[in-house]
């Protein structure tokens, strides 16, 4: 692991990081001099996940941590800053939809607060102890997840879609009420990605995987490529950048 990397000397918490986009962003910080906290619900993704990169030569520790409680984020930050000392980075990467989605008509009221207590509050609870810690330290970079689904329409998804766009809203106006902080806030909108369960599901449905081609015009987008757009935005050569959505879409939201 890099001692003079582009991340060297900071510390990045990252939330759903036991494995898919999250596991593909903490490797490669790691890699890059971060030392990580795997804030994570599943505590066997979440030790694999730290113990792999301290056995490749990084730092990085687990700690359970489930988005949707309060309390559980709020002992998760306060965990990271005993470790560590302070937090620079913020990535909020758990969330996600589930087949129970539908559009608004047929979609369950339970499903809805799913998706708002996953991926909205989440977000948004997370974002209030992490900042905080980041205040007394001069500053950093939050990473927020969205998806290209808050920009462009689509079917099926009413619950996710709304969280989702909930998540590009407050990402600009946390932007604008840190900025004198020093502290930037951008969210990231993926396309479909090829990790883990989106192969398995994709396998499952093959005419899916067609018709999602069809509209990402490069292709489905890889965990690391998403990976790799959030390090550029940990690192200070993004330091004047803040409040944008940035889809990595395979340009589905410019078709």
């Amino acid at each position: 692991m890099s001692t003079a990397g582009r991340l060297a000397g900071k510390t990045a918490y990252i939330t759903g990081a036991g494995g898919g986009i999250g596991g593909a962003a903490a490797r490669l910080f790691a890699r890059e001099g971060a030392q990580l906290v795997i804030a994570e619900f599943n505590e066997e993704l979440g030790r694999a996940c730290a113990d792999a990169i301290v056995a490749d030569g990084g730092k990085a520790f687990y700690v359970r941590t489930d988005v949707t409680s309060e309390d559980s984020v709020r002992d998760s930050i306060a965990a990271a800053v005993a470790h560590w000392g302070r937090i620079d980075v913020l990535y909020n990467n758990a969330g996600g939809s589930t087949s129970v989605d539908a559009q608004v008509t047929d979609c369950p009221v339970d499903e809805f607060w799913r998706a708002m207590r996953v991926d909205l509050f989440g977000t948004w609870v997370t974002c209030k102890y992490g900042i905080a810690a980041m205040l007394q330290t001069g500053g950093g970079s939050v990473i927020n997840s969205c998806s290209v689904f808050a920009l462009v329409g689509t079917r099926g998804k009413d619950a996710y879609t709304a969280a989702k766009g909930g998540i590009a809203a407050i990402t600009r106006s946390m932007a604008v009420e840190y900025a004198p902080h020093r502290i930037r806030v951008n969210t990231l909108a993926p396309a479909v990605t090829l990790t883990d369960r989106v192969k398995g599901l994709l396998h499952k449905q093959p005419d899916l995987l067609s018709k999602t081609c069809e509209r990402q015009l490069l292709g489905l987008t890889e965990p690391d490529e998403v990976a790799a757009m959030a390090l550029w935005l940990a690192t200070d050569e993004s330091r004047t950048v803040t409040g944008q959505v940035i889809a990595i879409d395979g340009g589905m939201s410019a078709s």
